[in-house]
């Protein structure tokens, strides 16, 4: 196990004189996905010289949330921080260490702002929560501020439904109720975990590791985040109109059930499919076709058996809408 003396955990907290709410924003929690990083020292920079005034409540920034990643220029440490992500009575890794940490660090906070990249190309996303639901996998209450938050990050492509899809997913390849308890808890993230406090939260994807302009959307992200929650004296950003927005629902999770499945061709997340069309042929040449027409999430051509292939979205024509 690599040893957390090794290292060391840094987060920086401004807090304004008026009330208001208690916002953490975080880059790095893999550690290839700097864009976030470089935003974050951005925003503190102006913070720093006097360009920008936290006025009401405090904005925590941990611009590093995972050091050994990092370091390494890796996704991982030992393993991926953005599952499983409790606090550890006895830590077996680096990211239970970090777990340790960063869990109540979130406990003390209202919303969460974790900003990632992705690997293939593509336009950037956020990831929201689920609707106020009183159920036992992600009761929730703040679904309406969440989304409204959500429209005000300066992207037009939203996604809903990843634990619940996730979870129908587990449900169905599990052996038992202990089984099913465990693989259930691999799917709490950061934003999952805040959630699970009390609080609301996005993930921002902003774009490809690459992309010179990822770190400039997370930047903008920050600026509108920190203008709508009121914490800076500016307007509230405008939302995305709902005629220019893309919202999807993860439907369905189709898992891997061979090592020689295999897709029909190298599909990216976001590709759009058409009801019937061949996503892949089994290991015994039965095909995989789509259901319904969408786009594909996810795909993992070099998933192990009886793990989670792809995902399916449709698009959700709802999605900011649920109170009107």
């Amino acid at each position: 196990m690599t040893s957390a003396r090794q290292f060391q955990f840094k987060s920086i907290n401004y807090t304004g004189l008026q009330p208001g709410p208690r916002v953490i924003i975080m880059g790095a929690t893999h550690g290839n996905e700097v864009c976030g990083t470089k935003a974050i020292r951005r925003v503190m920079d102006e913070i720093d010289n006097g360009a920008l005034h936290i006025a009401a409540g405090s904005v925590t920034f941990v611009p590093i949330v995972n050091p050994l990643a990092y370091q390494q220029v890796t996704r991982n440490g030992d393993r991926n921080l953005n599952r499983d992500l409790f606090p550890k009575a006895n830590p077996q890794d680096f990211e239970d260490q970090i777990a340790n940490w960063l869990c109540p660090l979130l406990g003390q906070h209202d919303v969460l702002l974790d900003i990632h990249s992705f690997a293939a190309t593509g336009e950037p996303f956020v990831m929201v929560g689920p609707l106020d639901n009183d159920g036992t996998l992600q009761p929730f209450r703040h679904a309406e501020k969440e989304r409204a938050w959500a429209r005000r990050l300066g992207v037009r492509r939203f996604v809903d439904g990843w634990l619940a899809t996730y979870g129908d997913g587990v449900q169905r390849r599990s052996r038992s109720a202990d089984e099913l308890e465990t693989v259930l808890r691999y799917g709490v993230g950061t934003t999952e975990y805040m959630r699970s406090t009390g609080g609301y939260a996005l993930t921002l994807e902003a774009g490809q590791h690459d992309d010179p302009q990822a770190p400039d959307v997370a930047y903008r992200a920050i600026l509108n985040t920190l203008a709508h929650l009121g914490l800076i004296a500016a307007p509230d950003p405008a939302p995305v109109a709902f005629d220019e927005m893309e919202a999807l629902s993860m439907v369905v999770v189709h898992d891997k059930l061979h090592a020689d499945d295999a897709f029909a061709r190298p599909w990216k997340s976001f590709d759009p499919v058409a009801e019937g069309e061949l996503i892949g042929t089994r290991a015994d040449g039965t095909p995989v076709t789509a259901e319904f027409g969408g786009r594909i999430l996810f795909p993992a051509a070099s998933a192990a058996a009886n793990t989670e292939w792809y995902y399916l979205t449709r698009p959700n024509a709802t999605f900011g809408r649920e109170k009107e």
